[in-house]
């Protein structure tokens, strides 16, 4: 199906969120990002510590508050409204985050930390929690002998299936999954990964997949987008972007990741990345990327190129690709 045509699930346009740290210092976490996600997709979000990723996705569910910018959803513009406003939105908007182990009350039984997430929904009586929870349970593959038991009983895949099933408990539309597999052993990542596909099918679910693991994210996502100190570099569809990526930061991404043949691994060519990181405190005035790109010009010192479609559905910022 073409993009077009597709439903817009949330539509976010110039979001910002600064953080001020004193003495007129400000540091950008998400820096005019615009996208669409659309219903029933799963869009990936990648990029290396510190670009943006987490804050993007807590600012999406309003756990931070936005500095600028629109999150439209259902048509409703929910970045500023104030937290009555807020409440029938609850429901339809979950986290998963990534530790299991900080994200899940210790004092709190299984049941009880299902049934919480709950209170967002009042369709759902008092009285058919219980019940609901341990139906939850069963879906994301553990089973009514857990319900009366506390997290630090739990290994933790069995933890993050809990937050899983507390993020369900309100039959939310979207969830945001903050990184939901790098807390987990790598023989178990992809038993959580599987359960998400399983679970998106069965209930509709639309997903904002925010990872470091590039593989994982190409085998879950449809759709994926590659931030850079707070900016979005590069958006496409998942086998697009691997395949040809566009964006010199995407490229050094995609050649660093490992492949499985040792005669391969060691014969493909890599791209170094030279040159310092700048400060989110203090972003290069052009692109800011340009500090270690070895394509730079003095037009990129200078301008901030912006997210401009290349070819359909493919979009990037850089002033190389659009002359």
């Amino acid at each position: 199906m073409h993009e077009q045509e597709k439903e817009i699930l949330l539509s976010v346009r110039g979001l910002k969120k600064y953080f001020s740290l004193g003495h007129k210092k400000v540091l950008k976490a998400v820096d005019d990002v615009s996208i669409d996600i659309y219903k029933g997709e799963t869009l990936g979000l990648v990029g290396e510590s510190g670009c943006g990723k987490t804050t993007f996705g807590r600012t999406l569910m309003r756990l931070y508050e936005p500095t600028d910018g629109q999150i439209l959803f259902r048509d409703t513009d929910i970045a500023h409204l104030n937290r009555k406003q807020l409440a029938p939105f609850r429901k339809d908007m979950h986290m998963i985050f990534q530790d299991p182990y900080s994200s899940l009350d210790p004092k709190m039984t299984v049941s009880e930390i299902i049934m919480e997430g709950m209170e967002s929904d009042p369709t759902l009586p008092k009285k058919d929690r219980a019940a609901r929870s341990l139906e939850l349970l069963e879906i994301v593959g553990l089973n009514s002998d857990h319900a009366n038991r506390f997290p630090h009983e739990f290994s933790g895949s069995q933890r993050q299936r809990i937050g899983i099933a507390r993020s369900l408990a309100a039959n939310p539309k979207f969830i945001v999954c903050d990184e939901p597999i790098s807390a987990l052993d790598v023989s178990i990542q992809a038993q959580v990964v599987n359960l998400l596909k399983e679970l998106q099918e069965r209930m509709g679910l639309t997903y904002l997949f925010i990872a470091h693991d590039l593989s994982m994210v190409q085998y879950i996502s449809d759709r994926v987008g590659v931030m850079y100190l707070g900016r979005l570099v590069e958006l496409a569809t998942s086998d697009e972007l691997y395949h040809r990526p566009l964006h010199p930061y995407t490229q050094a991404l995609m050649a660093a990741i490992p492949i499985p043949d040792p005669d391969v691994e060691t014969a493909k060519s890599r791209i170094p990345l030279e040159g310092e990181i700048p400060s989110p405190v203090n972003i290069p005035k052009g692109c800011a990327f340009c500090t270690r790109c070895p394509y730079a010009t003095d037009q990129c010192r200078q301008e901030r190129p912006s997210l401009q479609e290349v070819e359909p559905g493919h979009f990037a910022a850089c002033h190389l690709i659009h002359q």
